[in-house]
């Protein structure tokens, strides 16, 4: 099975936020939004994940602005309460678009392990509200993000810790990032375990916990024709046995690939 969903324009959300703008003076990030408006387009996948789901793919519009002090990305919106060349500190609203729909699960893939498909009920997208902390310098960029489900879809709350080395090869900017993620229980409980209501209806019952999940990335983009920008991006997600072990993912799977293409022009 393989699916593919169109975002509205802002209704998109890259996990990575991918944005990218023609390389102005004092800019080496390959994966920082622009200076000013932009528009582009891309298309996203990522492997294999929740049982008989099959290759989860995105064609994705985007929208953003990048000012002294706002910001937006797709359906993230931020303001920076300290910003300088060294230091960062910035509250925002996002989008968490995690959604799984009952009927994406492959039927005979749950039947294996025991799940009617019937039983189960959708996960649904949520926004998240936060606030991010980052360090700049030669040695390249710390972050620490922390964001909370606002409207109470799971419930749960998120913590991340990043580490991105800029760098240029001739006119490519290429941004290589390691990264640790901690899910609270009731986040990773509502997209990873069976919820208290399918476990009524005869699911079985299933709670992973608070997890970590460790991720590597590379982000890569080349100006040209001006005011364009092509942009790709590569990751990896470590899954902990807790999220290996779920009845809803996908058997054999220790890890999620990711892979973002597309090109953006600014005004």
């Amino acid at each position: 099975m393989r699916i593919v969903r169109i975002v509205p324009l802002l209704l998109l959300s890259f996990p990575l936020a991918l944005s990218a703008q023609v390389r102005k003076e004092g800019e080496e990030r390959a994966d920082m939004a622009p200076a000013n408006w932009s528009v582009g387009i891309a298309a996203g996948s990522r492997n294999e994940l929740y049982a008989g789901e099959g290759n989860h793919t995105r064609v994705i519009p985007f929208f953003g602005y990048e000012g002294e002090r706002f910001y937006l990305r797709g359906i993230t919106a931020g303001y920076y309460l300290v910003k300088s060349d060294e230091f960062a500190f910035d509250v925002f609203v996002g989008g968490r678009l995690d959604a799984m729909d009952r009927k994406d699960f492959g039927r005979r893939e749950l039947a294996k392990r025991g799940i009617d498909r019937d039983l189960l009920s959708d996960r649904d997208d949520s926004v998240d509200a936060g606030a991010s902390v980052s360090w700049r310098g030669s040695a390249g960029e710390l972050q620490l993000e922390v964001k909370a489900d606002i409207l109470d879809v799971s419930g749960g709350y998120e913590a991340d810790v990043s580490y991105r080395y800029p760098m240029q090869a001739g006119e490519w900017l290429l941004t290589p990032a390691v990264g640790v993620s901690w899910m609270s229980k009731d986040l990773a409980n509502y997209y990873y375990g069976t919820l208290d209501k399918e476990v009524r209806r005869g699911v079985v019952s299933y709670r992973p916990g608070s997890v970590t999940i460790p991720s590597v990335s590379l982000t890569v983009a080349r100006p040209f024709a001006e005011k364009w920008r092509f942009m790709a991006n590569v990751g990896y997600q470590v899954l902990p046995d807790e999220i290996s072990d779920s009845p809803l993912i996908a058997e054999d799977t220790d890890g999620v690939a990711q892979a973002f293409f597309g090109v953006v022009r600014s005004f």
